[in-house]
């Protein structure tokens, strides 16, 4: 060994004041006191790892890798042991004797063991050969569909994720009906989790378009059709589509006598004469295909083979934008009246008014998950006027309902609004965790855990969602209030914090999250647009790819919905698997590699 080399006396004085410092600031955390009982040793464990991480340790990290030490880069989830274990080795090279400790720190085995335990609670065991889960969003869709649940649960799905911001109770009752059923056909269980949608700002309405429906197929270069528009032809009543266009018609009894390859001829909103060919029969409807563009709209005429009509019934109409451009300006509005996309100057309304109380000019401002920047230019009474910073040429479209980022601006809202608040007693009788959005402080986690403990659910999992830089700088508090029940998680929502805290600090951002829910033996999700690409058009990026693979080292990945998630699901099981067996969190495991055999070697 090289101790002797960098002073083994000046390295044990060095360890033994850095361990003295990390056990004093344990002891005078009262939070401690406050945590559940099988969380206390890992509370203990997360209030030496943060002292740790306030010191920078650098240079002692740097003379004890010269002695061939450890350099307790790895040491989040055992940090007293990791000293320890230096100390003793020091010692041991010199003839100083290394005192005991005082008190029995978390060690190497156990701090493995407890993150492994509250993941199996919070999330259920993962798979046979990978160690980390998949979740999954369900779409609308999962509520009527249940081959789609199935082929989701039978991909390897161990975690299912409600989104409380879309939908209703009847909607949900029927999708973790699906997956509960699903789940006992495959002698699976498959836990479900519900999100609360919180104080999410958004932007108002829009004043909708006409009622139409554009099907367009895809073409080539030389404009021939290589996909046509897959279309779902179903009573106003019907089910939603899957994968393809749904098309409300009057008369069931035009439906039901409808027959595979049968031609349906219309007249399309411009007069263009247009063919649907049939390709599936459903006692709700039927498929068809359509390989030329068309504009439907109510009351367009489709006539059968043996000229019987039906018409297309009531359609949506369609969702207008504004368009921004560099240097423009743009007027945030309290109104919660729909806007006209072509007023000018443009504006557009705001889901939360309080965010006018708390702005300041000067401050940024984003939409559509950063999308589209600006910065704050004026207040008016119940108006923001925004200057346009940020939005690539030719410009950018707005549409309604799409996120606001205030990253400068100290929001001063509640975690919980009054729809959560309603939907607990729903979440508590058929969910097995709860997600609580837009976590900024300790209270707001205080405040979920009040209301839960008056409804009688206290032993519901909860899930904490990291997507504020305020939520971020206070995640030590946040895990201790938090710990306080047996189960719990964090999940590292990149969307917003990568807006709030800027791409460019995100990877930093998401690394010391996974480190300090290690420290804290919280298990943690990692989300947002995973396989995204693949999930919506059947192919990956390689990037993507990548981003899965690094993934591994938290204990649940989140899928989010599209047509290809089953393929997703299946895809990301195989990523899964196989680097489970070279990397453990931040720990590479050297197994033995066949990439290059003996005759490459040596050639």
């Amino acid at each position: 060994m090289n101790v002797q080399r960098v002073g083994a006396a000046d390295l044990a004085d060095r360890l033994d004041r850095l361990r003295a410092e990390l056990v004093d600031a344990a002891a005078a955390d009262a939070q401690l006191r406050t945590v559940h009982p099988d969380n206390r040793a890992s509370a203990e464990n997360l209030a030496h790892y943060v002292a740790l991480r306030r010191r920078d340790v650098r240079d002692l990290q740097t003379d004890l890798a010269i002695a061939g030490l450890s350099s307790l880069g790895r040491s989040e989830a055992h940090v007293l042991a990791s000293v320890d274990a230096v100390r003793m080795a020091v010692a041991g090279s010199s003839d100083r004797v290394a005192e005991s400790p005082e008190c029995d720190p978390v060690d190497f085995v156990s701090g493995e063991r407890l993150l492994r335990r509250n993941a199996n609670a919070l999330l259920g065991a993962a798979r046979d050969g990978r160690r980390t889960r998949i979740m999954v969003t369900l779409p609308t869709e999962a509520a009527a569909d249940t081959g789609l649940v199935e082929r989701i649960v039978a991909a390897g799905a161990e975690v299912v994720r409600v989104n409380c911001a879309h939908d209703g109770p009847e909607r949900w009752a029927r999708m973790i009906a699906n997956v509960r059923a699903a789940a006992r056909a495959q002698g699976r269980h498959v836990r479900v989790t519900m999100d609360l949608g919180g104080p999410k700002l958004r932007t108002g309405p829009i004043l909708p378009g006409p009622a139409v429906l554009h099907l367009k197929p895809e073409r080539d270069e030389l404009g021939r059709c290589v996909r046509p528009v897959r279309v779902w032809l179903t009573s106003p009543s019907g089910p939603p589509a899957v994968g393809a266009v749904r098309v409300p018609v009057r008369g069931e009894p035009w439906l039901r006598r409808r027959k595979v390859r049968e031609r349906i001829r219309f007249q399309d909103a411009r007069g263009s004469a247009r063919r649907l060919v049939i390709t599936s029969v459903t006692p709700d409807g039927c498929y068809a295909e359509l390989g030329d563009t068309a504009y439907l709209v109510p009351e367009t005429e489709l006539t059968g083979a043996h000229h019987d009509s039906t018409v297309v019934d009531e359609l949506p109409r369609r969702e207008r934008k504004l368009m921004l451009c560099n240097g423009d300006p743009l007027l945030v509005i309290a109104d919660s009246d729909p806007v006209d996309a072509n007023g000018a100057p443009p504006r557009i309304g705001c889901t939360l008014p309080e965010v006018f109380r708390d702005t300041r000019v000067g401050q940024r401002i984003f939409f559509d998950d950063g999308k589209i920047g600006g910065v704050i230019e004026a207040i008016d009474p119940g108006a923001l006027r925004v200057r346009i910073t940020d939005a690539p040429a030719p410009g950018v479209r707005l549409g309604a309902a799409k996120g606001i980022n205030l990253p400068d601006t100290a929001l001063r809202l509640p975690a919980l609004t009054d729809a959560d608040i309603a939907r607990l007693p729903f979440v508590i009788e058929h969910a097995d965790a709860v997600s609580l959005s837009f976590v900024r402080s300790g209270a707001d986690v205080e405040l979920l855990q009040h209301h839960l403990s008056e409804l009688g659910g206290t032993g519901l999992g909860l899930i904490l969602k990291i997507e504020t830089v305020a939520g971020f700088e206070n995640l030590p508090e946040i895990l201790l209030t938090a710990m306080r029940r047996p189960h719990i998680g964090v999940m590292i929502a990149r969307g917003d914090l990568a807006v709030e805290a800027g791409y460019a600090r995100l990877a930093e951002v998401q690394e010391e999250i996974l480190w300090l829910c290690e420290a804290a033996h919280v298990p943690v999700i990692w989300a947002t647009q995973v396989l995204d690409t693949l999930a919506r058009t059947g192919r990956p990026s390689r990037a993507e790819v990548t981003d899965a693979a690094m993934s591994g080292r938290a204990e649940c990945v989140m899928l989010n919905k599209g047509p290809y998630i089953d393929h997703a699901v299946a895809f990301l099981d195989d990523i899964l698997t196989r680097m489970a067996e070279h990397q453990r969190k931040k720990n590479p495991l050297l197994r033995q590699l066949r990439s290059w055999n003996e005759t490459a070697a040596g050639s």
